[in-house]
């Protein structure tokens, strides 16, 4: 049981009601921007929408509910080479159940899996076969949520990925499985970079590839190739370069403002859900999306969870350089991963095949009709499926 292994803590979330009501004041005293007439989203989330969602927020929204569903499943506390680690640790009833490693993103949290918890650890109770259970471990990334403080500078997706493998071996779990979205899908695959004796297979959505300026790479994309390709190189950056330059600074603002705190984080649930004409929550609960907003406020990791980009981004040219924590020859450091992986794609993602192939040893490739990019909240039984048949190939 964890509980019986050294340096592992039992966790529960219990925010003291001195934040609940800062928050809550902080709420009420917004001060509002002006807006230009008729603008909509082209510029930034419309006051009226925001001010909808604020009031919700602070009059309809209740966090110890929230907090409670996420109590529902035991949680931990542990130190990993100097980084604290919170992760949820479900075991399935299932004796045969194959350990995986649930990876969230930016702007993302554990309460991401929620929706997915209880199909994938308990199958027979969610209308699946007792042989696709899987007993769950799911991280809270360093620098996210509860696993804080960041022990220091250097903590990329290679570091992150060292310090899970290292955790998932303190558990005792010599095989296992990761997914990853977003960040998580670049942590991913460096744990099977890291450690191919122990990582079965790594399954991905929203996976990043990009052209490495070789002759005829652009050469005879599909259509749908070259539109996600287009979209990648028509993407609104300003995150990624506010993030990766400056996290530090954006942080002041974001950890002051619980309004800026929410505006950041839900113009990317607005572009980077289905359908794309419509309002986040028409994806995501609206509920779902306030809980992952107020982790980073009640946790104040705004600038700690922006560190990532500035590690991948500014400092390593999203990781492509070597690291002391690279297994010589790994993909992301110029060579070619070898554990066997899936890529899941959704209507908003833009991973081409070709460079997803070059860098990665995709087995399995599948694309959704629907869906945007955070699938375990807009589509979970989609991903709930992909998951087991994919590790299903590989038992």
């Amino acid at each position: 049981m964890t509980n019986t292994i050294p340096g592992m803590f039992p966790f529960r979330v219990d925010v003291p009601q001195s934040r609940l009501d800062d928050l809550r004041s902080r709420l009420a005293a917004t001060r509002w921007p002006d807006e230009l007439p008729g603008v909509g989203w082209s510029r930034g989330v419309p006051v009226a929408y925001l001010k909808g969602l604020v009031g919700h927020w602070l009059t309809a929204y209740d966090w110890r509910t929230h907090e409670a569903a996420l109590n529902t499943y035991p949680q931990y506390l542990t130190d990993v080479e100097g980084q604290n680690i919170h992760f949820l640790h479900v075991r399935s009833p299932e004796p045969g159940a194959v350990p995986l490693v649930l990876l969230h993103g930016w702007p993302g949290s554990v309460a991401d899996f929620l929706d997915v918890i209880g199909p994938l650890s308990d199958p027979r109770a969610h209308g699946g076969r007792p042989a696709d259970a899987f007993h769950l471990v799911i991280p809270s990334l360093p620098g996210f949520g509860f696993s804080t403080p960041l022990a220091g500078p250097g903590m990329g997706a290679a570091r992150m990925a060292a310090v899970l493998t290292r955790l998932m071996s303190r558990l005792g779990y010599a095989r296992y499985g990761v997914h990853g979205y977003d960040t998580g899908s670049w942590v991913a695959p460096r744990m099977g970079e890291q450690a191919p004796e122990h990582v079965i297979g790594v399954h991905v959505n929203a996976l990043l590839a990009f052209p490495v300026g070789a002759e005829g790479e652009t050469d005879g994309l599909t259509e749908a190739e070259q539109r996600r390709w287009q979209a990648m190189q028509d993407f609104n950056d300003g995150y990624l370069q506010c993030n990766s330059k400056r996290p530090q600074t954006v942080g002041y603002a974001l950890t002051d403002s619980p309004v800026g705190q929410l505006a950041w984080m839900v113009e990317k649930y607005k572009e980077l859900t289905a359908p794309v004409d419509g309002l986040p929550e028409d994806s995501i609960d609206r509920d779902r999306m306030l809980t992952a907003v107020s982790l980073y406020w009640l946790t104040g990791t705004a600038a700690s969870a922006a560190q990532i980009y500035y590690e991948e981004v500014s400092a390593g040219a999203w990781g492509e350089e070597e690291s002391a924590y690279d297994e010589p020859g790994a993909g992301a450091a110029g060579g070619r991963g070898t554990v066997p992986t899936a890529v899941l794609l959704s209507t908003h993602d833009v991973t081409i095949r070709r460079w997803a192939e070059r860098d990665h040893n995709v087995v399995r490739w599948t694309e959704l009709d629907r869906g945007g990019h955070f699938l375990a909240m807009e589509e979970p039984e989609a991903l709930v499926d992909d998951v087991r048949r994919f590790f299903g190939t590989l038992l």
